[in-house]
Parts: structure tokens; sequence; C-alpha cells
């Protein structure tokens, strides 16, 4: 993710990425294991499966699982870091997590038959961070309790919201790529790959600033300043984006991908008859967005003080994902008026006959089984399948699924409760 609310990334240190001999080692045998992966048939036929459902011909529902508790996931040390080097250790990290994804909880994912090199890709971001008290019960848990300090009060606050500035550090990216290189050569190729994805969501930078209750009495109370607020975080983004397009930055995401808050990207239309593999552009790609905090407004307001400005940045995509968490039921029709608009988030809070209703097989639904369940004191692997099954009994031969498990924020330290779950969805999805 390129910003994150909660801190500023600092700026990269440009220097040239020496390992020891072990380091090497060990990231050589994680590469060639990698390689393994990605040489699986598999890997082809789903990557035909996942074109078929975002094509809205789908042969049956897809699975995928994100958003995984990792530091609950451990076992036989598995995820144990072994090198030192900071940068060796972050694409230890992801090596590892993809294997031990790809040995234990598939669902339909995909491994690349090459290894990524991000560039490396520095945003000031958009000026403000959050003010939080922290509430914990587990310190190694990224998902934790918090409390947001208001920052926005009135239209004197707006300039606080800045525009961001973006910047490729080429000498950093060369050096990743170079000590890549020399890793894997003979045992996969390497692959630089700018900003894919871009997670938009100004909805839920501007609660962290504004207030929960703040914001939704704004909306009625001072409309006018919200508007105000709103437009400013959407110029915001839209700077960022002409950046990325300016500086050719953008790579492809219609593969294996993650789209909006669901499953993979691939799709025939993507990226277009117009493309030109030299510098790939925003209507080559996906755009998606979201308003999570509207749970509980009208149609008519979720459509005046978030769709409605997300306009201007949705329409610059070749397709489209909408939604997260909140429920939109009953808010497809005011969907339907969103440009190119393919996948539809389906959140465990949505009313599922209303959703069947409206959205019919004119878009994917990203359904969101309730990750609660992984949680739980006793683990229940018989009512998971058949909370799944409902759902797919109601929605076979009427939509195009996928299920995606995600916001797992504990498994309640027993790592097998994701597997078996990954494990029951597969299955159910091969009787669909």
């Amino acid at each position: 993710m390129l910003h994150d609310p909660s801190h500023r990334e600092a700026p990269p240190l440009e220097s040239e990425i020496v390992l020891a001999p072990e380091e090497k080692d060990i990231l050589k045998q994680l590469g060639e294991r990698i390689s393994e992966i990605s040489d699986d048939p598999v890997n082809k036929t789903r990557a035909e499966l996942w074109t078929n459902l975002n094509d809205l011909k789908s042969k049956r529902p897809m699975v995928w699982i994100n958003e995984i508790p990792w530091h609950e996931m451990n076992v036989d040390d598995e995820l144990t870091l072994c090198t030192h080097h900071p940068w060796a250790r972050d694409l230890e990290t992801r090596l590892r997590r993809t294997i031990y994804q790809w040995d234990h909880l598939q669902g339909d994912m995909i491994v690349s038959p090459f290894i990524e090199c991000p560039l490396v890709i520095h945003s000031t971001d958009f000026g403000i961070l959050e003010d939080v008290d922290v509430a914990r019960t587990d310190a190694d848990n990224d998902i934790y309790s918090r409390h947001f300090k208001i920052q926005i009060k009135d239209m004197d606050d707006l300039e606080k919201i800045q525009m961001p500035e973006i910047t490729h550090f080429e000498r950093a990216t060369e050096y990743g790529y170079n000590a890549m290189n020399e890793l894997f050569e003979g045992i996969i190729p390497v692959k630089k790959v700018g900003q894919s994805h871009i997670w938009y969501t100004p909805w839920d930078y501007l609660i962290r600033w504004w207030g929960v209750q703040e914001a939704m009495m704004d909306l009625v109370m001072r409309p006018d300043m919200v508007h105000a607020f709103v437009d400013r975080m959407v110029d915001a983004w839209m700077v960022e984006l002409d950046q990325f397009v300016d500086k050719n930055l953008l790579s492809l995401d219609a593969n294996n991908t993650r789209i909006g808050s669901g499953g993979y990207g691939y799709i025939s239309d993507l990226p277009g008859d117009d493309f030109n593999s030299d510098h790939v552009k925003p209507e080559n790609m996906w755009g998606c967005s979201n308003a999570q905090i509207f749970t509980g407004v009208s149609p008519e307001m979720h459509w005046e003080f978030a769709i409605e400005h997300d306009l201007r940045w949705m329409k610059r995509w070749g397709k489209n994902y909408y939604g997260c968490c909140e429920p939109l039921d009953g808010k497809v029709d005011s969907l339907r008026r969103i440009p190119n608009l393919r996948k539809i988030s389906v959140s465990p809070w949505s009313n599922t006959e209303n959703a069947i209703e409206k959205m019919g097989a004119d878009f994917v639904m990203s359904r969101k089984p309730n990750p609660a369940i992984l949680a739980e004191q006793n683990w229940a692997p018989d009512r998971a399948e058949q909370e799944i099954r409902d759902f797919m009994d109601k929605t076979e031969g009427k939509c195009h699924v996928e299920l995606i498990m995600k916001d797992i924020s504990t498994v309640n330290h027993e790592p097998h409760r994701l597997w078996e779950w990954a494990e029951i969805a597969s299955r159910v999805a091969e009787d669909y």
C-alpha cells in the first residue's frame, strides 16, 4: 500500500546491497521453491478461471485468502527469518509467506513465473497523519483498537491536506534489481514492477482525522464543508496519479494482483486495444473506491458525499471495483452509475437476497465470508462449510462469485483453522 495514515515513510537510502554468503544461500533456496511452484500447470488453469469470472463467464466460484494474521501462523519455523540485512529480510518475508500460503491455504492463488522487484517509489503523502490512543490485547498483532484525535474541525483546516509529490529513487531500484538478478540467476527471472493497483479510499483517511460522529453529523449540519474536504482529497489522489502517469511508473494489474478488497484482476478487456507496453496508463488498469464509514448512510447521501466525488477518479480506469466492509445491497442502483464497474463487494453484513436481486449476473459478487468464525473459542468447520454452502445455494446459476476470506485478525493461535477453511471453501467451490 502506497499510503498508510498511521505513519509517513522516510525517503529510502540509496546504497549497494551487500549480503553475507549464508544470506544468499537462504534466498536462493527460497527462489528455487518459488520457481517450482510457478511451474505447476494449475497456475495457468486458475488464471483462465479468474479471467472467466471477471469476464462474467464464470465456470465456478473462485477462492482467495488475504489479510492473514501472520504473527499466529508460524509452524515448524516455516516463517522464521534467517537473514539479517533489512533488504534481505523484507524479501525473505515475501518469499516465505508465498510458499507458506501455497503449502497450506492455496484456494485459487497463482504464483508468477518471476520474482517482482518493486520500483522504489516514495510519496510525500497527504499532509496529515492520524493521531491516536492505542489499546492492544496482543502485542504482536498489527490489528488493535484506536481512538482517533480530531484534527479537522472547520474550513480553516482544509489546507492541512497537501498535494503529494512522487519520487522514483532509481538508484535504489537498480541496487535491488542487481542484487536480485545475482541471487536468482539461472533460477527464476526478476521483473521490475511499478505502482500497480491503487487502493483509493478518501473516506478511510478523512474519518481518522475528522472523527466518526463528527463527520456523520457534518453530512447534515455542514454539507458544504464536507464536499470541500472530499473534493480536496480527490484532488490529492488525482495529482498523485498524474505523476505516476507522467513519470511512467504504473504497472499492469490484470493479473494476480489484488483488486480493491477482492481477488485477482485477470480479465480479457485489459489492458485494452490502445495499450502501449512502454507506457502503462490508468485506462489499461483497474480502479476502485469505497466508503466503509457510510454503512448507515442513505443511498442518496452515499452518492452525494462519496460516489459522485469518486467519479472523477473512477472514470479514468479501464475497469472498476467498489466497496469493502460496508453493506451495499441497498445501493446497487447508485453503483450502476459508476463507469466500467465490474466488481462489487458483498460484505458479511449485506443482505444476501437483496444483493442477488439487485446485482444478478451483471457484476462479479466479491463475497466476504465472516472471519469471526476463525476467532471463536471452538473451531467449527462444519458450520464454516454450511455458511459457504448456504450462500452458494442462493447464488447458484444467478451470480458470478468470488469468495474472499479477509480481515482475519486472529485464528485463536490455531493456524490449522485457516488451512481447513481454505480446503473447505475450495471443495465447496468445486461443487458449484
